[in-house]
């Protein structure tokens, strides 16, 4: 079985995944045994305050490693990562960000004997040559962006030190993720977070896809319980390692404002595409996850009427109190 894990560090903490997952990391370890990491931008005042903070800049090793002796980390999430969009704008800090941090990670992981360590990977390593739908676990992955290319490339270092230092790293490709607690970070994927908030701050919302745009979701508490759950896993069963496919539903943009549109019947919107289009036309409408569900039990809770149910719930309520910051 996996060995116990310890002292938690979480790399991009301040990120739409992390700041929540290191919440949940903290309520099931222990607030003082997870250290939350950033690089430039401030911690909110609950991540600030519940346990550890620290500044760190995953492209300069030294500054991983100093964190690291202090606490005496054993286990790492690594979530720092320049996103697709932002990728697209500086393609060089994508690349120095997500590749050279990823090895950094590795390195600092192998010399001090991790027990474990997750690194996501992301639908952004697939590319146009890919099988759209139910896009298979073992398929083609030719991205076109600088963001799938680093997601490729991290895939195939993380199962290089499994198989050559015999590290245990997991993770699992990412679907668009949608929350209420953190705003989208600079993903193609980002609009299905965006309609939510302006749906219900102003009752419209201008679209950057097209309105028969599909693409695979997942909703924050599924995101949680995947890195969680695949973390728990026992490392003898798992024949994957780093590129789990992950999925909890598909849905079209058009689809996701009907659903809106049940809720408050005055909602609008409009699509006007942009270069974040062509991202997403690179990208699968559904995935095939059978590999995470047989090999460590990956089962999704939400899909897209239990989300918009719970995300305009709490986004009203937020609302009517003037606390919808958006």
């Amino acid at each position: 079985m996996a060995k116990e894990m310890k002292k938690i560090m979480v790399t991009g903490s301040v990120g739409q995944i992390g700041s929540e997952l290191t919440m949940a990391l903290r309520k099931k370890y222990g607030n003082d045994n997870v250290l939350a990491t950033g690089h430039t931008t401030k911690p909110s005042p609950e991540l600030r305050d519940s346990g550890p903070f620290e500044f760190i800049n995953v492209a300069k090793k030294e500054t991983i490693e100093e964190v690291v002796k202090k606490y005496n980390i054993d286990t790492i999430y690594h979530l720092s990562a320049i996103l697709s969009a932002v990728g697209e704008k500086n393609p060089v800090l994508c690349w120095d960000v997500n590749m050279n941090g990823t090895y950094n990670i590795l390195e600092v992981a192998l010399e001090h004997e991790m027990t474990r360590i997750f690194i996501p990977s992301s639908i952004a390593a697939f590319g146009p040559e890919t099988p759209l739908d139910n896009t298979p676990q073992e398929t083609i992955l030719r991205p076109k962006t600088m963001y799938g290319v680093t997601k490729v490339a991290g895939e195939l270092l993380c199962d290089y030190y499994v198989k050559r230092f015999g590290l245990d790293i997991r993770g699992c490709r990412y679907p668009g993720i949608i929350s209420y607690e953190t705003l989208p970070g600079g993903g193609t994927t980002d609009y299905a977070v965006a309609i939510y908030f302006e749906a219900v701050k102003n009752k419209k919302y201008t679209c950057f896809v097209k309105e028969e745009t599909r693409l695979p979701m997942m909703y924050m508490p599924d995101c949680l319980k995947a890195a969680l759950d695949l973390m728990e896993a026992d490392f003898s069963q798992l024949k994957h390692h780093s590129d789990f496919n992950v999925t909890a539903m598909s849905f079209s943009a058009g689809e996701l404002a009907a659903e809106i549109k049940k809720y408050i019947p005055e909602f609008t919107c409009e699509y006007e595409p942009d270069f974040r289009q062509e991202i997403a036309d690179s990208w699968p409408n559904s995935l095939d996850d059978s590999a995470a569900r047989e090999e460590w039990g990956w089962e999704p809770s939400y899909d897209l009427a239990a989300m918009t149910k719970d995300m305009l719930e709490v986004l009203s309520k937020r609302h009517a109190e003037g606390k919808l910051n958006y």
